[in-house]
């Protein structure tokens, strides 16, 4: 039996008579491979887990869900924050929308160099790249995890020999201004702590970073504030989200300090 396309009813499409917009209306979590270009100009493999979403007109009763899945199929040549929102605009085209929003989550990876060795290794970050479409407008949205190391300055300070350290974990949430590498904004947050990480490290490189970090000792408050001020000094970067927190050595809490900027007056 032949089924002709014609013959079904697009329920979807049926009209609506609540007359009640919906802000976002769309899928979430669908992973998918994709290219990711870095500051090198290499385009690097990773797994991205993507939300796409659009605004439903009051009159209209539901969204083409494949629709989303069918942009992602189609899209070539691999992704970067500067045609990132030809993807948001081929989904608002797509859908026939006046408003579209696609977030894209994914592991980013940098090589680094022990700072002493030189011996090199991969560390991975965790990326968001979120764009929206808006009546023809765009704006685009990144948030980046930096892990760093910390070291506590009263501990130093009070202390006969010695300082508590911890793993902490550096997240920014930055409007993009201007054009600017994922790359970039790592390198300007790894900066903000005691000390880098390093994925290998050998005793040179171990003995460098432990005093490095007890050289440039830092409050969670520390972190947070010298981001800050990076972030206000580079016009590359709009408005911005800073939370540092730091997974605290000697106690079964975490340090946690937040800042934004970047605003207008």
């Amino acid at each position: 039996m032949v089924i002709r396309l014609a013959s079904i009813p697009d329920v979807q499409a049926l009209p609506d008579t609540r007359n009640l917009s919906i802000d976002r209306v769309g899928i979430r979590d669908i992973r998918q491979p994709v290219k990711v270009v870095d500051r090198s100009g290499l385009a690097q493999s990773t797994i991205a887990t993507f939300g796409m979403f659009v605004q439903l007109a009051p009159e209209v009763k539901g969204t083409h869900m494949s629709r989303f899945v069918e942009v992602l199929e189609e899209r070539e040549g691999a992704l970067s924050l500067a045609n990132f929102s030809e993807l948001v605009q081929a989904v608002a085209m797509r859908l026939d929308a006046n408003r579209c929003e696609v977030e894209m989550s994914f592991p980013y990876f940098m090589e680094k160099a022990a700072p002493v060795t030189g011996v090199t290794s991969t560390l991975d970050f965790q990326v968001t790249m979120i764009c929206e479409w808006d009546s023809g407008n765009f704006s685009e949205q990144l948030t980046i995890e930096v892990p760093v190391t910390s070291l506590c300055p009263c501990s130093k300070t009070i202390s006969d020999y010695g300082a508590h350290n911890q793993r902490s974990l550096v997240s920014a949430t930055v409007e993009i201004a201007n054009p600017i590498w994922i790359d970039d904004l790592i390198s300007l947050l790894e900066v903000q702590g005691s000390c880098e990480l390093y994925p290998i490290l050998k005793r040179p490189d171990e003995k460098y970073v432990t005093e490095r970090a007890y050289e440039n000792p830092k409050f969670v408050e520390d972190i947070a504030r010298d981001v800050a001020m990076a972030f206000n000094a580079d016009g590359r970067i709009g408005k911005f989200r800073v939370t540092v927190e730091n997974f605290e050595s000697i106690h079964n809490h975490s340090a946690f300090a937040e800042i934004t900027g970047g605003y207008e007056d």
